[in-house]
């Protein structure tokens, strides 16, 4: 089966009044259909910039990527079809209720009025949003506001699923239950996964495999269990442990939107 995400020297550089920045210098990358990826990185390390890129957000400055078979700088309408993106922060209306969120994103995948509806049932049911279909977002708790946020990239029922930190500021029972769902939609639907956060527990108990990145380059890649043999010699070791033993920096704890941060 072929790879549904693959990058080659994919690069971006920000020019500011300091001069060229390089945030992601050069990301060589094969994902394989199905899979679900942890991507990690301390503070600065490219991590955010490399995702805006591969979800049509920021154009590269050089390289070449293919999302879903797609080629990233000539068809980036037809790679927003085939993919759904989670944000760090919620995008949802406060005003709006949940249904209406639901069935506006369906419509505005083209989706016919009657199939919008019928998909924001589904999806409701699927993640347990029935009962709140007629709340306004903005009465929902944070784990009830993540969910819908997961929901609506999973109206056009994407090949692959981009979660931008998804946890980030839930207590511990609501990641939990996002963990949970994570793990439904890849094994129910077979959607590819990649995720981004710094939860070293999330990262070690939902991906397959794991991909460090610093200095806008991968520094190391491969599964937890791998990694942590390679550079601690002990598979007992923590991920924390192994996360600073290849990068000699504790996990990011903000993202690096900021050109100047990188």
């Amino acid at each position: 089966m072929a790879p549904i995400l693959t990058t080659h020297d994919l690069a971006r550089t920000f020019e500011t009044k300091r001069g060229p920045v390089e945030a992601v210098r050069g990301i060589d990358l094969t994902v394989q259909t199905g899979e679900l990826l942890g991507f990690l990185g301390p503070n600065g390390a490219g991590k955010s910039t490399t995702l805006r890129m591969l979800t049509t957000l920021l154009a590269p400055t050089r390289g070449t990527a293919t999302v879903a078979g797609y080629d990233l700088a000539r068809q980036p309408t037809a790679v927003r079809t085939a993919i759904g993106y989670v944000a760090q922060a919620s995008g949802v209306a406060p005003d709006e209720t949940v249904r209406a969120e639901l069935v506006l994103q369906g419509r505005m995948y083209r989706l016919s009025k009657a199939d919008a509806v019928a998909r924001a049932d589904e999806l409701a049911a699927d993640l347990e949003l029935t009962d709140l279909l007629d709340r306004k977002c903005s009465q929902l708790s944070g784990g009830q506001k993540r969910r819908l946020d997961i929901a609506l990239a999973l109206v056009h029922r994407p090949r692959v699923l981009f979660l931008d930190e998804p946890t980030t500021g839930l207590d511990p029972g609501s990641r939990a239950d996002v963990w949970d769902l994570i793990r439904r939609v890849r094994a129910e639907s077979g959607t590819t996964v990649f995720l981004t956060t710094h939860y070293l527990d999330e990262a070690d108990a939902l991906a397959d495999r794991l991909v460090v990145v610093d200095g806008g380059r991968i520094v190391a890649d491969g599964t937890a269990a791998e990694l942590k043999t390679r550079y601690t010699g002990s598979t007992d070791a923590t991920l924390q442990d192994t996360f600073v033993a290849i990068t000699g920096r504790g996990p990011a704890k903000k993202d690096d939107r900021a050109p100047v941060a990188i």
